[in-house]
């Protein structure tokens, strides 16, 4: 290597041999396998002495271009933010952003939801766009659209087919003819944030004494068991309890198969069933809600004594109803009986209202064609002197009951006479009615036609 000669100014990287790195700016030569850097003073060769062209001054001169090379830099990014805050003062100007962006998630069904409660113009129509991106290449802006200008306040991420264990970005905004609001963005990851939903279906078939339960796994988007993209970590909460009116107990059994078998029940008794979703990995943990109660009947031979015992109240019940069944039937019969046939019968004058006029009784009967009617006449003198008669004969009568008793006869002799004067009172009595029922029916002159 040719002698070098110290002078002033920077240094350049021809001057050393390739195992020196040149720091431009700097006095400082650096060796690949040196410590430290090792500090030069400006060197130049003869060569370059030889030929009046100093070292300093083409140093010098590469000053001067890296630093014009800086200011270029400098002024483009100016520039560049200009156009920047230019853009961003047009589009995103007095157009507000939607609002409580959240994401409505089961399985692997999602919804991005928002809220946009701001008014506009008349003529302007806003619309919205929403985007997704995975959260590793947030940095590559690849960002991909789901929905472009819809008018709904949701977007339905589920054709996208996020997958179920990766971190994903999702934003939406505002748009219309001439403005675009600012992105709202947040993040999901389905494994975490999605809701995990219950069994398809639940079914209960009784064997003997005991009840089998049958679950069929909760079910994605495209119909495919959840069990499947969890890796197997699904499992089940199986709760069931005795059917009654009053409030029960439940008991619970974990599973993690789909079939499971409940023991130790009741024979010929009412069982219900609910089961629970659950999924459980590292600092994951997921309960779905319950599925819909199903109910069912267990089997068995019943005990005898219980055979027994059904029979007798059985038969109670029947006794209880035909007594009553009794009871009813003798009260209708009675009040039919006491209805149309009553015990206590009418008089016969009574009855003779109800009797049509070929039932009545008559002197003479009607086909008799030789029958003669004549008026007869009743005068009051004649009965005057039936009553004058009448009263003759009672006080005689009364003289003679009174003669029987003072001579004190016999008992034959008395109760001959008590029967005779008992008669001829009824005798008298009669009379008497008979001549009042025939004087007032022949008060005014009345005549009556008899039959001969």
């Amino acid at each position: 290597m040719a002698p070098f000669t110290l002078v002033s100014g920077s240094l350049s990287p021809v001057s050393f041999g390739k195992p020196y790195i040149w720091i431009p700016f700097s006095d400082r030569l650096v060796h690949p396998n040196a410590a430290q850097p090792t500090t030069f003073h400006f060197l130049c060769s003869r060569h370059e002495k030889k030929r009046n062209n100093p070292c300093p001054n083409k140093l010098e001169k590469k000053r001067n271009a890296d630093h014009r090379c800086v200011a270029m830099t400098a002024l483009c990014c100016l520039g560049v933010c200009f156009v920047l805050l230019l853009k961003v003062s047009a589009g995103f100007g007095d157009l507000r952003r939607p609002e409580n962006v959240s994401v409505d998630s089961l399985n692997t069904r999602y919804v991005l939801r928002w809220d946009w409660p701001h008014e506009t113009t008349a003529n302007q129509t806003v619309t919205f766009t929403a985007q997704y991106i995975a959260k590793h290449n947030l940095q590559k802006q690849l960002w991909r659209p789901v929905c472009d200008d819809v008018l709904e306040h949701f977007c339905d991420f589920t054709k996208a087919k996020l997958f179920y264990h990766n971190l994903f970005v999702l934003r939406v905004r505002a748009n219309t003819s001439q403005q675009s609001s600012s992105w709202v963005q947040i993040e999901f990851c389905p494994e975490k944030h999605a809701a995990l939903g219950p069994p398809s279906s639940v079914k209960l078939n009784a064997v003997k004494e005991d009840l089998e339960v049958t679950i069929t796994d909760p079910l994605s988007s495209n119909n495919q068991s959840m069990k499947t993209l969890l890796d197997n970590n699904l499992s089940y909460l199986i709760q069931y309890w005795r059917r009654s009116e009053g409030p029960q107990t439940a008991k619970d059994l974990p599973t993690q198969n789909n079939v499971a078998m409940l023991i130790d029940l009741d024979r010929q008794t009412w069982y219900c069933v609910r089961v629970q979703s659950r999924y459980r990995r590292f600092i994951i943990n997921k309960n779905s809600v319950f599925s819909d109660t199903q109910c069912e009947c267990t089997k068995g031979d019943m005990p005898y004594w219980q055979i027994i015992l059904y029979i007798l109240v059985s038969l109670l019940l029947l006794c209880l109803l035909l007594a009553l069944w009794y009871f009813c039937f003798y009260k209708v019969f009675t009040v039919l009986k006491d209805t149309f046939r009553p015990a206590i019968q009418l008089p016969d004058h009574i009855q003779e209202l109800w009797l049509n006029d070929s039932e009545k009784p008559q002197l003479l009967s009607p086909e008799c064609p030789e029958s003669v009617c004549e008026p007869l006449v009743m005068v009051n003198a004649v009965l005057d002197e039936v009553e004058a008669m009448d009263e003759q004969n009672v006080n005689a009568e009364e003289q003679d009951s009174s003669a029987h008793s003072r001579t004190g006869s016999s008992d034959s002799g008395v109760y001959s006479t008590e029967e005779d004067s008992c008669h001829r009172s009824t005798t008298h009595t009669d009379l008497q009615m008979s001549s009042k029922k025939h004087r007032a029916q022949l008060h005014d002159g009345t005549l009556m036609e008899l039959c001969v």
